[in-house]
């Protein structure tokens, strides 16, 4: 299965979809803020990165920018798993580098078809880039 890293800082938010991932075989790795989601990204390379937008130290917005400057990154899915759901916030997510996003409350019924899709897509073209 897939290497999948969670940028989340929120414990029950964590512990859910690292339960969630696990349970259906792929290996979770965690980062608690931005900057060390980052540097575990350089280091382990994912097949997805799962990233909450309301982050300690730098927000979501500014870790997806900072991903996707990294050109050995860039071909990473990056999904915002968030409860930021108004009007524009979807856009917002997708400008900064995110190939999509998942609302939180995460709902365990349709979590994993939803993250599946974002593995099994074999180019996943970014917001704004033709």
């Amino acid at each position: 299965m897939a290497n999948i890293l969670v940028i989340e800082d929120n414990e029950q938010n964590l512990y859910l979809t690292t339960f969630i991932l696990e349970r259906r075989g792929h290996r979770v790795t965690a980062a608690r803020d931005g900057s060390q989601g980052i540097q575990l990204a350089q280091e382990l390379c994912p097949a997805l990165m799962l990233l909450d937008i309301q982050l300690p130290v730098m927000d979501g917005y500014a870790v997806a920018e900072a991903l996707r400057r990294n050109p050995a990154l860039t071909h990473i899915p990056i999904v915002a798993v968030t409860s930021y759901a108004m009007a524009g916030d979807r856009e917002r997510i997708l400008a900064a580098g995110c190939n999509g996003y998942i609302e939180k409350p995460i709902n365990p019924e349709t979590f994993m078809t939803e993250v599946e899709s974002f593995l099994s897509a074999t180019e996943i073209p970014l917001a704004g880039v033709d």
